[in-house]
């Protein structure tokens, strides 16, 4: 399947604690196919087996990703993580490795990162963001 958009880690959460606006903007954006990178799966697996109910985290989660597609890393991408966090040290703007390698998923497949964390991806060239 085609992945038109990269889904981050937040939209995620805020999806399965049923935030409704998040919600509506999965659904529209997912005819045109959805991607979650292998980071983020791995912060929500954090997310599943430090919940309340693992079970039933788990269970949501398996849910959720039927209807997307797991974007591996890979060489290329690593190379966009370097010039951009290269890029973040010598401006003196560096954020978490997890999210520049969530960035640079996004450049890479040049696919808009859809996310509210506004204040660090902002500061990531190139890459372009989506809201709700």
């Amino acid at each position: 399947m085609k992945v038109s958009y990269l889904i981050d880690t937040d939209w995620v959460v805020h999806n399965l604690n049923g935030v409704k606006r998040i919600r509506a903007k999965l659904l529209e954006l997912e005819p045109y196919g959805i991607g979650l990178s292998i980071i983020s799966l791995a912060e929500l697996y954090e997310g599943v087996y430090n919940s309340r109910d693992p079970e039933v985290s788990m269970q949501c989660l398996k849910d959720l990703l039927l209807g997307m597609t797991v974007l591996e890393i890979n060489d290329d991408i690593c190379k966009v993580f370097g010039l951009q966090r290269g890029s973040l040290r010598r401006q003196g703007l560096l954020i978490g490795d997890l999210d520049i390698m969530i960035a640079a998923t996004s450049i890479y497949y040049k696919i808009p990162l859809c996310t509210n964390n506004i204040e660090h991806f902002k500061r990531i060239e190139g890459l372009e963001i989506i809201s709700a």
